[in-house]
């Protein structure tokens, strides 16, 4: 027998307390109060227990789940997955749907709650990636803005996998460099960049993509290659994960270097570095640009740059306001007595902290955010690498 509508908990309150004062029996309560006596003794009960709060109402459970898959359904399709253990729900579904078309089959998902359940299915280890670049993707406004690198895939020579190594300018399409390599390794990278640099200068951005040896996952997504930049005071730029349009002149230019040096290429490494450097010269000095004001050719346009190589390399430039550290062999910092691990990439390096409130700084090499150092009392400090923050020029 239920309730009365009106003030339902202050009516069972007004019941046990009325219980309580013992002074009519259970019967004649609940029959004043209009419920059962099973009603009466289970409010009462639960205000001994708990108190007035257990007199209100409880989140109801239902004690059986209609849409539940059956049992043999279930037995199924752990039997089949046991059997193919490399299956998921999409073929195991097509497999039942054509040799048990009578079974009640579960929808794909569902199937796929079942295989965790089961402990048949192992969750993969996250991938790391590359963090997000905190510069923004700048406008190419004249020669040596922008440099654009990247690799142009791989191909056969010789038995052996050729990696052309291109690097141009972003606003003539001036191709700078498009030299064979045998992989993509810091070393052998830096050298066709160096050399890129003695002829033609150097540029204010590099933008490239997010792998290796551009860009790692290390903190600020830094390499050794883009560490280099950084003290040559060349700014990393990279694209957005997935997203080559980014780079959209860069691919373009790929686009005709395969189809007229690579599909197919030659069959020895000389020759197909001799065919790389004439079409280079022919792409620059002879080949109308579609891209360019009338047609121009990229060498027609293109101006080295007037900031020179340097033979030797300083530490990043700082405001007068931060404080600097030096980060040792072993890739961290100290901060009083306390070892601060950033990276392997960063060692010998000087970094800067910006004092933004007590015990909470801002660590950056050159213009590169590195993240968010704190002081959590009793000398101990603690880095967070996710917030990102643009530079702010000084």
């Amino acid at each position: 027998m239920p309730w009365k509508e009106q003030h339902t908990v202050d009516q069972r309150m007004a019941f046990v307390l009325a219980y309580m004062q013992r002074r009519v029996t259970m019967a004649e309560l609940c029959r004043e109060f209009g419920v059962s006596r099973k009603t009466g003794y289970k409010w009462t009960q639960r205000f001994l227990d708990g108190g007035a709060p257990n007199l209100l109402n409880r989140a109801t459970v239902p004690r059986q789940a209609p849409h539940a898959v059956a049992a043999d359904v279930v037995a199924t399709i752990v039997a089949l997955r046991k059997r193919y253990p490399t299956w998921g729900p999409k073929k195991l579904d097509t497999y039942l749907k054509r040799e048990k078309p009578k079974l009640e089959r579960p929808s794909r998902s569902t199937m796929a709650n079942i295989l965790k359940r089961n402990d048949l299915v192992k969750e993969r280890t996250p991938r790391r990636r590359t963090p997000q670049s905190t510069f923004p993707l700048a406008m190419a406004i004249d020669s040596n803005a922008i440099w654009c690198a990247d690799f142009k895939g791989k191909f056969r020579v010789a038995r052996r996998y050729c990696h052309p190594l291109t690097i141009t300018d972003a606003w003539s399409r001036f191709v700078l460099r498009n030299e064979p390599l045998e992989g993509e390794r810091t070393e052998a990278s830096r050298q066709v960049f160096e050399s890129a640099f003695r002829e033609f200068g150097l540029p204010w951005r590099m933008r490239t993509d997010n792998g290796a040896p551009f860009a790692s996952t290390a903190i600020g997504g830094l390499s050794s290659l883009s560490v280099w930049w950084v003290k040559l005071g060349i700014l990393p730029e990279r694209i957005n994960l997935g997203h080559p349009e980014q780079n959209g002149r860069h691919e373009r230019m790929h686009r005709t270097l395969k189809a007229e040096v690579a599909s197919p290429p030659a069959a020895e490494w000389e020759e197909q570095r001799r065919m790389l450097m004439q079409w280079r010269q022919e792409f620059n000095e002879v080949r109308p640009h579609e891209a360019l004001e009338d047609m121009q050719t990229p060498a027609s346009i293109y101006r080295p740059s007037l900031r020179q190589y340097p033979e030797q390399l300083g530490d990043p430039d700082y405001p007068d306001h931060f404080e600097l550290r030096r980060v040792r062999h072993t890739g961290a910092i100290s901060m009083c007595d306390q070892h601060v691990v950033l990276s392997s990439v960063l060692q010998r390096e000087c970094v800067g902290l910006e004092p933004i409130d007590d015990g909470l700084w801002h660590l950056w090499f050159g213009p590169v955010f590195l993240g968010r150092l704190q002081e959590l009392g009793r000398k101990k400090y603690q880095l967070d690498k996710s917030t990102p923050v643009r530079w702010k020029a000084t």
